[in-house]
């Protein structure tokens, strides 16, 4: 998905795009890069087509409702998933199983650290769901991890996106 794609569908859609296009990635959805969005929406918002706190509640909304779907998922049939991974995969077993022990000992820091690091912050949900971590604790880190990731990015485009967008055309 191209700059102007999806500058377009800002456009065209509003908030509800802004909204869409962030939930989507924080369902680790293909073709939805936080590092190309979540600075298009701070652009947006530095043009004042979107006031930058609006911006970054829906956002965080969106990246936060993505975070529980993901939870709800490993929760609900992760164990089963891994059931057949192992099988299909079994060389990488060991490393998933290295990764939930880390989740289960670092719990709530364990999410908020991993919010913040690339392709991790996504996934980190599913395995949440399927230690079948505290929510309360669950939705707390993850909202404070999304947030500082979204603050990052689309802090970055509404500080400094124009000079790039323009280098960059």
């Amino acid at each position: 998905m191209s700059v102007d794609v999806i500058m377009q569908y800002f456009v065209d859609y509003g908030a509800i795009a802004i909204f869409i296009i962030v939930l989507l990635e924080y369902l680790n959805l293909p073709g939805f890069p936080a590092g190309v969005i979540m600075p298009l929406a701070g652009i947006w918002a530095a043009r004042g087509e979107l006031n930058f706190f609006v911006t970054m509640l829906i956002t965080i909304t969106a990246g936060l409702l993505g975070s529980v779907i993901l939870y709800g998922v490993g929760r609900a049939g992760g164990e089963i998933f891994l059931t057949w991974y192992y099988r299909r995969f079994p060389k990488q077993k060991q490393l998933i199983e290295e990764r939930i022990e880390y989740l289960r000992k670092k719990g709530c820091v364990g999410i908020f650290v991993s919010k913040l690091i690339p392709m991790v912050r996504t996934i980190i949900s599913i395995p949440a769901g399927i230690i079948k971590m505290n929510f309360g604790n669950y939705i707390v880190s993850s909202t404070l991890g999304v947030a500082v990731w979204n603050l990052l990015f689309v802090g970055a485009g509404y500080l400094f996106g124009d000079q790039v967008l323009m280098r960059l055309l």
